[in-house]
């Protein structure tokens, strides 16, 4: 139940993932001005998530910096409504993501101290689905208030709304811990694992028995590394699509809310993903599957270049966009997972700066080369990057 408002927070991040970078174009900004709002906010939330996920595992404190976040989101997206200055909007939204940030380390934190190790992937899988299923809610509103018309002061008005309702909610039903212990305990055990196998690997080698085991430690590197690729990759890709599909959607002739119905089907195939992954994981599965699925979201990155430059089929880039959603369902659990087995106690922040550094940089660099350059470009540099996550997660595993 403690998840209830996290539900109600991501319905609110959902309907403004599509309608805001609209909502700036309708008011006479640009494909580079989505960009520098995003990346800035992004490039802010960076120290911001080594702040709160640092003070939160200082302060053994998790549930009041969630509350943070939710109160913060309420008010600035309400004074959202009370200017139309492009300038303004960035401002605030750059102030929000330094707030709405604190929610995220206190909520890794509290899934992998209230459940135990071998439940992780399903607990985050979980976490993940029921949220997105949230997510998912917010487009269908997006959908349905601009089939009919719904105004753009009223939409801000409703975001704002369902971060007040995610506030009360988490007040009543979220609670700190009593014992943490769990990720030291893992910490022991995979260190008892490491000497275990050096002193194995020692007495066989000693009687003279060869063995092609090898005694290597994760390359901790080289997973921070591919988490910063796929993000930028991912942000990139994402930040001006909902600018790319409105143009398809516009040539074929389809009315307006079909964009956030494209969105609905991506977001869906993420809750797909996310409870198909819950009875399926474990740590060794994690490390295991994690190259397969970033080498699929470059594949399918790859794909949408044919669509660009050709037919613009909208069918078959948003059957595109539900495999999209799918693969990062699978790759966010697996690495949220893995980050908190190699991640130490106060520290807990470092995930998301990792992933923010990624995101920060790809939210610019992907508005500004679609307007240079086109969307073509887009693709295959999201494609190309994609890549060279694989190559790095490959280097980890």
């Amino acid at each position: 139940m403690w998840r209830l408002g996290f539900f109600f927070h991501e319905m609110a991040f959902g309907l403004l993932s599509v309608f805001l970078p609209l909502y700036v174009i309708s008011i006479h900004g640009s494909l580079l001005d989505i960009g520098i709002m995003t990346s800035v906010a992004l490039f802010l939330a960076i120290p911001a998530s080594f702040f709160w996920g640092y003070i939160c595992d200082k302060t053994r404190r998790y549930k009041r910096y969630i509350l943070i976040s939710f109160l913060a989101s309420t008010v600035i997206l309400y004074l959202f409504t009370l200017s139309t200055s492009v300038t303004v909007l960035i401002l605030l939204y750059a102030a929000m993501s330094i707030l709405h940030i604190a929610h995220e380390p206190p909520k890794n934190v509290l899934i992998a101290e209230l459940y135990s190790r071998k439940d992780w992937e399903r607990s985050f899988a979980f976490y993940e689905g029921l949220t997105e299923v949230g997510w998912l809610i917010g487009l269908v509103l997006g959908f349905f208030a601009s089939t009919y018309g719904v105004s753009q002061v009223d939409t801000l008005l409703l975001c704002s709304a369902l971060n007040l309702v995610a506030f009360v909610a988490s007040v009543a039903l979220v609670a700190d811990p009593l014992l943490i212990f769990e990720r030291g305990l893992v910490s022991i055990e995979k260190s008892v694992d490491f000497a275990y196998r050096g002193v194995s690997l020692a007495s066989r080698a000693w009687d003279g028995v060869w063995t092609n085991d090898s005694l290597r430690r994760e390359n901790v590197v080289a997973f921070g590394g591919g988490l910063v690729l796929f993000s930028l990759a991912t942000s990139l890709l994402f930040t001006p699509m909902p600018v790319f599909i409105d143009s398809i959607a516009t040539a074929a002739a389809l009315p307006s809310g079909i964009v956030f119905a494209i969105f609905v089907l991506n977001s869906g195939g993420a809750v797909a993903g996310y409870f198909w992954t819950r009875n399926r994981s474990n740590s060794e599965a994690s490390k295991r599957n994690l190259t397969k699925v970033v080498l699929l979201r470059s594949f399918l990155a790859f794909l949408l270049i044919g669509f660009a430059a050709t037919t613009y089929t909208v069918a078959l880039s948003t059957i595109i966009l539900i495999l999209l959603g799918f693969a990062y369902a699978l790759f966010l659990v697996y690495t949220l997972s893995l980050s908190m087995e190699l991640i130490p106690a106060g520290k807990a922040g470092l995930f998301n700066v990792l992933v923010g550094i990624g995101s920060a940089g790809g939210s610019f660099v992907g508005p500004v080369l679609a307007q240079i350059m086109g969307f073509e470009y887009v693709f295959v540099t999201a494609g190309l990057i994609f890549f060279a996550a694989y190559v790095s997660f490959k280097v980890f595993s």
